[in-house]
């Protein structure tokens, strides 16, 4: 029997990270001496900040190589509930939070523990692609809803059906694709009603600290019944390979939780988790503040120069390092646009195939995670691709 045979038909089932394939192809482009100027990965340019990394060296000097507590470092579980009180003025117990494995391991692991297969999971479109294909291969239903400019690209709480077989409703703080971001009232309503409908609600913050408007707020500070919290080291903290995050919970489901990650994944990253003890501390968060501010001169640069050219950004992107742009004007298909930018000019960008399934060809987004000059080099390059 070949082996295509002997495969799940849900592990078949799953649609690929088409972004990864751009990059698969910018990659041989590369190796074959064209320059390529990247904005389709969301992963900051910058390296993790030296006092983190030296505190990992410590930690592999000093020989902590083993498994931790399935649920991390009491002493980094502790760092992270002072920051919340800290930075958000919340008093969170410590006994909530379980480390792991990114954001991704948290991710699953929460909805491993809130749907039962066959039951559906309310997610906005357009949105991070691996929430939806997640929930198919646990044998869940999604159920998405279009949000749009008129909602600033966020579910809004009388967008929240009235479905028995919803259990949960996910939503991104701010957000990927569109970098959209949900103000505290509008959370709290959010909050509320998917409380009415006896569902649970799954936030993702995993680029809280990334935003430019309005100082960053957490979705905990709306109650703790039903209420789960995904976060990770990746973003704000600059940690992507170390492969680090954390999840906060109702105290009442953190046993489930300890067991299936006991079993998921035995403990996260050791190492990782001792040198997340330097990311709280007051050297480190001013390196982060200071790449925020870059980062948001960054976001200034690309949206003014996209605009020039014909993009349209319906919606004001307030958080992240994403700008989800309209090219209605400029294609009728953005994937093909995608692959001929990046053939004829060599920028590198995502198409909206990867983030909805209503309109994909209508949009494109673009990560400013490279330099100013970087920025430049790309808006000249898209210039002469349009022919200005």
């Amino acid at each position: 029997m070949a082996l295509a045979e002997r495969l799940a038909r849900r592990a078949d089932q799953v649609s690929p990270f088409r972004v990864m394939h751009l990059l698969e192809r910018a990659k041989q482009l590369e190796a074959a001496g064209r320059s390529i100027v990247h904005l389709e990965i969301g992963e900051p340019d910058f390296p993790t900040p030296a006092p983190i990394v030296a505190a990992g060296q410590r930690a592999l000097a000093a020989g902590h190589t083993q498994y931790t507590p399935a649920r991390g470092l009491p002493q980094l579980r502790q760092a992270i509930a002072d920051f919340y009180g800290e930075r958000f003025s919340i008093d969170l117990d410590p006994e909530r939070i379980l480390l792991t494995p990114g954001a991704s391991g948290g991710l699953q692991l929460l909805l491993m523990a809130l749907f039962d297969p066959g039951e559906a999971v309310l997610l906005p479109e357009p949105g991070y692609p691996c929430n939806r294909q997640l929930v198919s291969l646990l044998g869940g239903r999604v159920h998405s809803v279009a949000v749009g400019p008129e909602t600033r690209y966020q579910l809004q709480a009388d967008q929240v059906p009235e479905e028995r077989d919803l259990r949960l409703a996910l939503v991104a703080s701010p957000a990927n694709p569109t970098g959209a971001c949900l103000e505290p009232e509008g959370l709290r309503q959010l909050y509320e009603r998917v409380r009415a409908q006896g569902m649970a609600l799954l936030v993702d913050e995993l680029y809280q600290g990334l935003n430019y408007e309005t100082a960053p707020h957490t979705a905990l500070a709306c109650g703790e019944a039903g209420l789960y919290v995904v976060n990770s080291f990746s973003k704000y903290f600059g940690m992507t390979g170390w492969r680090l995050g954390w999840i906060v919970a109702p105290r009442d489901a953190v046993p489930v939780l300890d067991r299936l990650a006991q079993n998921l994944y035995l403990a996260p990253p050791t190492l990782s988790q001792y040198a997340a003890l330097a990311a709280f501390t007051p050297e480190t968060l001013a390196i982060l503040e200071e790449r925020r501010r870059i980062f948001q001169q960054r976001r200034d640069f690309l949206r003014s120069a996209l605009e020039k050219l014909g993009f349209r950004f319906p919606a004001p992107p307030h958080g992240a390092f994403y700008l989800y742009a309209d090219v209605r004007q400029l294609t009728e298909d953005s994937a093909r646009f995608a692959e001929e930018l990046l053939e004829q000019q060599g920028v590198a960008l995502t198409p909206g195939l990867d983030f909805e399934t209503r309109a994909p060809e209508r949009a494109v987004r673009f990560a400013y995670t490279q330099d100013l000059n970087t920025l430049a080099e790309g808006v000249a390059r898209i210039e002469r691709f349009l022919g200005g």
